[in-house]
């Protein structure tokens, strides 16, 4: 009875299309292009946030590399060396004389045809013109997206940090990040869970930024994607405690300021 041979499961780095000798920064551009498109609920979200953590992590990366190595084949067995025609043979001429190349025929180009590639070229290039003048360029939604992710990744700290000891100075520091719709939300989780146990339990989180991403972006509204440690400690818990969280941010600019609108985990 015959088996047929096994398919090989996908690499992290054919998840990501790219090389594997691919550098890190070309990595985390296909990560981020990846999951641009993608709820963060998708099965597809959290494999590729999986393979990014791995090839952006050069040790695990090298022992993932070591996995996938094939093993070594075994040389082959040297050829036999060709018998070398003697001076004079018919083999010898036909080998030095090289092939004749075949003769380029030389077209014309009809004038009307140049004439008419002319016209549709200007037609395009106005096109063009009133495109570029009456829709937003990537340029402008590409600054906006570069400054709602900065200061994404300025807010994230503050709002998912507190101390115990110092709850409001914990809720100022967050404020001037939120919109004064999400003020409502953050207040009222501050109040009636934080404030209510964290004095009792003495807990302190405190959140760094690992990585982000952006998933959609135009010139108002922005969602950016980050992936954080909250190390948390109390009175049970002595020895800090590490979370890793995703986490996605909405933005929204607020005369002039990107402001969190909302914050999704």
């Amino acid at each position: 009875m015959t088996t047929s041979a096994s398919t090989p499961s996908p690499s992290w780095y054919d998840l990501l299309g790219v090389a594997p000798d691919a550098s890190a920064d070309d990595v985390r551009a296909a990560w981020r292009a990846a999951i641009a498109d993608l709820d963060p609920t998708d099965r597809r979200f959290a494999s590729l946030n999986r393979a990014a953590e791995v090839l952006l992590d050069p040790d695990r990366r090298a022992a993932y590399d070591a996995e996938l190595a094939p093993p070594p084949e075994p040389e082959p067995e040297p050829e036999p060396e060709p018998t070398t025609a003697s001076a004079g043979s018919p083999e010898s001429s036909e080998a030095a004389e090289p092939a004749a190349a075949p003769a380029r025929e030389r077209r014309v180009v009809p004038g009307w045809l140049l004439v008419g590639v002319a016209v549709v070229t200007l037609l395009v290039a106005g096109a063009a013109a009133v495109v570029a003048a009456t829709v937003p360029s990537d340029r402008s939604v590409e600054d906006a997206s570069g400054a709602a992710r900065a200061a994404a990744e300025r807010a994230i700290v503050p709002i998912l940090s507190y101390d115990a000891t110092s709850l409001d100075k914990s809720r100022a520091a967050a404020l001037p990040y939120l919109t004064s719709d999400y003020r409502k939300d953050y207040d009222e989780l501050f109040d009636g869970v934080i404030k209510e146990n964290a004095p009792s339990t003495g807990t302190v989180v405190a959140t760094k930024l690992v990585d982000s991403g952006l998933v959609r972006a135009d010139d108002e509204r922005v969602q950016v994607f980050l992936l954080i440690d909250m190390t948390r400690t109390n009175k049970a818990e002595k020895q800090p405690v590490v979370y890793q969280n995703w986490v996605t941010v909405t933005m929204e600019k607020v005369d002039g300021d990107w402001l969190v609108a909302k914050l999704d985990t």
